[in-house]
């Protein structure tokens, strides 16, 4: 049995990221197994935040390899996206790991994935099941709102998950 299904958006304004989950998991298609689960994490004395999508057990397997990094390059987080994405890549077991990661701290947000892309979003990014639904509504609230990035990232997740089946409104926000 296959467990999945998570929606993560981050979005950058006035100095802030914020990035929000959801906390469905859902087995295969038609069960959901937990309602509440925390998929947004501070990380490296909280200057970190992650968010992660996909299998549960990749996906935890990459936040801890994550902060290997973090550790071992002194909280440089585009150094420590790279290096654990050319490990993803290159290590014949994390190469079978399906997830995808956002993280960001005061100063960068990049999209992580097993295929060894680290990506740069200019403002707003999306992973998941309800990835581009969460992403097309923060593009909307950030081009015609005055909303926070933590607002916008709260209310992108609302709307994601009236539109996902695999999205719920148990929503976690964390900024840096």
């Amino acid at each position: 049995m296959e467990i999945r299904g998570t929606t993560i958006v981050a979005v950058r304004k006035d100095g802030k990221t914020a990035i929000a989950g959801d906390g469905q998991v859902t087995a295969g298609q038609t069960t959901i197994m937990k309602s509440n689960a925390v998929k947004v994490r501070r990380l490296y004395d909280d200057k970190v935040v992650v968010g992660f999508a996909g299998s549960v057990a990749d996906a935890f397997t990459l936040c801890e390899r994550f902060e290997e990094m973090l550790r071992k390059y002194a909280g440089n987080l585009m150094r420590s996206a790279v290096e654990l994405a050319q490990l993803w890549r290159s290590d014949k077991i994390m190469r079978k790991l399906e997830a995808m990661m956002i993280v960001a701290d005061a100063e960068s947000m990049f999209l992580v994935d097993g295929t060894g892309n680290v990506i740069e979003p200019e403002n707003v990014c999306a992973i998941g099941s309800g990835g581009n639904y969460a992403l097309a509504s923060a593009r909307a609230l950030m081009r015609n709102t005055d909303m926070t990035a933590k607002q916008i990232a709260e209310e992108s997740l609302k709307i994601a998950g009236e539109i996902c089946i695999f999205t719920n409104d148990h929503i976690t926000v964390e900024e840096v």
